[in-house]
């Protein structure tokens, strides 16, 4: 099993931070990752994305030509990377800010108001992280229990304050489905 998943939004929407979790807690679980982050010099409002790759086997190479995942935070992103995903594959797109449809048939398109979940947690910094849960829970990649175990893990040395509410976001998204 390789499973490639793209993550694409602006600087400062926590992107970056979706793969680096997804690709730790793929480590946490025993299974090959690679993380492959892209952003413009101007970060925080640029275009950000990034690659992580997890597999049972050794990883070729990080890049991923037709992923079967992508989960996109804005509407540029929408744009840019709806084509790379192969056919039969699956889109998040958080839908509190992409107002566009594609017009793809062959993907499923998974909606995620990822933005205005997190409001009503009362943070809107965690959209990415209800969108993260929204994707372990669609993918099965890995389990929500080890991804907030890396979490705690990551945050509670830096930014312990953060750890509860990023929990929340991510069960939010988690148990939208």
């Amino acid at each position: 099993m390789l499973i490639k998943t793209i993550f694409s939004g602006f600087g400062g929407q926590g992107v970056l931070s979706m793969g680096y979790n997804l690709s730790r807690a793929g480590m946490l679980e025993g299974k090959m990752t690679t993380y492959l982050p892209s952003y413009g010099a101007e970060v925080r409002g640029g275009t950000a994305n990034c690659t992580v790759a997890i597999s049972d086997e050794e990883i070729a190479s990080p890049v991923a030509s037709s992923p079967e995942f992508i989960i996109v935070m804005n509407q540029p992103s929408f744009i840019r990377f709806q084509n790379l995903l192969q056919s039969g594959g699956v889109f998040l797109v958080n839908s509190s800010l992409v107002n566009i449809e594609t017009t793809r048939g062959d993907i499923e398109v998974v909606e995620v108001p990822a933005t205005q979940l997190a409001e009503e947690l009362g943070n809107t910094k965690v959209a990415n992280m209800v969108m993260l849960g929204a994707f372990v829970k669609k993918s099965n990649l890995i389990s929500i229990k080890t991804l907030i175990e890396g979490i705690k893990e990551t945050l509670g040395k830096t930014k312990p304050a953060l750890v509860d509410i990023n929990k929340k976001a991510l069960n939010t998204g988690y148990n939208l489905f």
